[in-house]
């Protein structure tokens, strides 16, 4: 009767340790960053929503329940992808990039049009962006090809192999029209090809051919509201009347200088709430934080950031593999890119686009999509040793 009571007890603490094996390397710093940003994007959304929404508080069609609901989707999803192994992930990387490559097709035939692109599918209440998944699947892709030639980019057919394999959904994308996306892909394969080790001498080459291909891009490629959307980074008063293609970057502009150094008070930015700015709660969401928070809610914002992409960072140095340490990466540049290009184009650095601020914009798909990424740096970070023991 002992033993058997002694086997149960064992067997139970057996169990235990086996669901709570790796929690004691959980990157809990990493997780309090982004939801630090959460919290900070909920406030921003509530303040930016404020004098649009009227429908009852407890509703979904609320900007602020509905972002809150995604958090707590994408928080689980983060939960989920931190105990697989993310060797299993990049084990069937290629069907989740074909997956990400159809989506995105598909995309353009059945997708929902708004604000001059076709980016989403409308399911009910939700809209759901497959780009924001196809990036994922894409450093997945790229994590394992590299890892499977030798963990390094120092020979030209390997590099351009790589390249065909971003291009597709780069393309795709950008065909949307989605120039912010398109330049988050390519930002990716740099910042994975870098960390291969790529030969100096081959970016040069490549980029020479680039800036070559350029003008033709931009006289066959680039859509007309484009145009209008790089040329008024010059001067976005060439309208004459701001109403033009200027209007949202003169309206930002205003609305974070007017900020100065603790901003006007949370709902109380006339840019936001007398609806100056377009999108408030996605694409010039730190337009709003910049008037009503001001230059100290900006650095609270940058602190977070830093202290996320910090601790990605960190999940690199330490990976036990080279598949590891480029998805590690990969998604720390995803989430630097998108950050800093939303910021720019607030500040009138970088041409009107609809890339949200990771984990602040309004956004279910994004704001899922990075959880599950995080997700899978916890997964690196818990499981270094094993694959260095092996």
């Amino acid at each position: 009767m002992s033993a058997l009571s002694f086997g149960t007890s064992l067997g139970s603490t057996r169990r235990r340790t086996g669901v709570f094996r790796g929690w004691d390397r959980f990157d809990y710093i990493l997780v309090l960053a982004a939801l630090g940003l959460v919290a900070m994007g909920l406030a921003l959304i509530y303040s930016g929503s404020s004098r649009v929404y009227t429908g009852p508080t407890a509703s979904f069609s609320n900007p602020v329940v509905k972002q809150a609901v995604f958090a707590v989707v994408g928080f689980i999803g983060m939960l989920v992808a931190s105990k697989l192994d993310y060797h299993h992930l990049t084990h069937y990387s290629w069907v989740l990039y074909f997956i990400g490559l159809l989506a995105l097709v598909a995309i353009l035939v059945i997708g929902h049009t708004a604000f001059g692109s076709t980016r989403w599918f409308t399911i009910g209440p939700i809209q759901l962006q497959p780009s924001e998944f196809a990036k994922l699947a894409t450093i997945l892709a790229l994590a394992r090809f590299f890892s499977e030639h030798g963990g390094d980019a120092k020979e030209l057919k390997t590099l351009l192999l790589s390249l065909a394999i971003v291009a597709p959904a780069a393309g795709l994308v950008f065909i949307e029209p989605d120039l912010g996306t398109s330049v988050v892909f390519l930002a990716i394969w740099l910042g994975v090809v870098i960390v291969a080790g790529v030969s100096r001498s081959h970016l040069i080459v490549m980029g020479a051919i680039f800036v070559a291909i350029l003008p033709f891009v931009w006289a066959f490629g680039v859509a007309d509201y484009q145009v209008q959307r790089i040329s008024v980074l010059i001067n976005p008063y060439a309208d004459q009347n701001g109403l033009g293609a200027g209007y949202n970057n003169i309206q930002a502009e205003i609305a974070v200088g007017s900020g100065q150094w603790f901003g006007t008070g949370l709902t109380k930015g006339q840019q936001t709430q007398l609806r100056y700015l377009k999108v408030p709660t996605k694409d010039f969401i730190f337009s709003v934080l910049g008037e009503e928070l001001g230059f100290a809610g900006a650095m609270a914002l940058f602190a977070l950031f830093v202290t996320l992409l910090m601790r990605g960072i960190r999940a690199a140095q330490i990976a036990g593999d080279t598949a590891g340490q480029l998805v590690a990466v990969g998604i720390v540049v995803l989430i630097l890119m998108q950050a800093f290009i939303n910021i720019a184009v607030n500040i009138g650095l970088f041409p009107v686009t609809g890339l949200p601020l990771p984990f602040v914009s309004a956004g279910g798909s994004s704001l899922v999509s990075l959880f599950i990424s995080l997700g899978i740096l916890q997964s690196i970070a818990t499981r270094h040793r094993a694959y260095r023991q092996a």
